[in-house]
């Protein structure tokens, strides 16, 4: 029989595909930052990384599609009724029962997919007017691509901006309502209280297969040009 400071059963909440798009993402988008700042032989580079940033994106879409039930859009994603009852349950500093996204947390995931999907989907027609352009800027006017990079410059601020908010989400989740974050997002686990159910997680294999088809098609776009 457990005593009683045995520790706490850890149920699986994320699985390791939504973990490896999570932390492949943030690496990413660092060195799209700093390849597209450095500019030169790295805008190569800088492309490269777009491509695959565009496929973890298709991959987390799909995922959230047939994936995990944590991963799944239709699971976490609620009302503002539900987000801000969640907002009075933080800030009254009430223990973590949420599986997976909160719903606060599930808008901002679909906010940050949108943002990221404009970057690289602008980023595949842009022209520095110098040597580099992107795969697809011969498929639209000079003033197109001009327009469309522009857009793509002032974007990336606004991911700053997003990414900034959610730190500072995270820091308060975890300063205001003593709320881990960070630790599933490496693990895949949280300890279990009253009511909470273990996601249920996807194959490996299906995850593999999405993955692959993802890939394909971003190949498939960037070679239309």
């Amino acid at each position: 029989m457990a005593g009683k400071d045995a520790a706490p059963e850890r149920i699986p909440v994320w699985d390791l595909p939504v973990r490896v798009f999570h932390w492949a993402l943030v690496l990413l988008i660092g060195f799209s930052w700093w390849s597209g700042n450095t500019g030169g032989s790295w805008l190569k580079w800088h492309f490269w990384s777009g491509y695959a940033i565009l496929t973890l994106l298709l991959f987390r879409l799909l995922w959230g599609l047939a994936g995990s039930s944590t991963a799944r859009f239709a699971n976490f994603l609620k009302g503002p009724g539900a987000a801000l009852a969640h907002l009075r349950h933080m800030l009254a500093r009430e223990p973590d029962d949420q599986v997976g996204h909160n719903p606060l947390g599930g808008w901002m995931v679909i906010v940050l997919l949108l943002v990221l999907s404009l970057q690289g989907l602008t980023g595949l027609f842009t022209d520095d007017d110098v040597a580099t352009s992107g795969p697809l800027a011969s498929l639209a006017s000079y003033d197109t691509v001009q327009r469309i990079s522009t857009i793509h410059r002032l974007n990336f601020d606004l991911i700053l901006i997003l990414a900034g908010l959610h730190v500072a989400a995270v820091i308060l989740y975890f300063t205001i309502a003593r709320h881990d974050l960070i630790r599933p997002m490496f693990t895949g686990r949280k300890p279990r209280r009253p009511g909470m159910e273990p996601a249920r997680i996807a194959g490996l294999p299906r995850a593999l297969l999405l993955l692959a088809v993802s890939a394909l098609a971003v190949l498939g776009l960037v070679s239309l040009g």
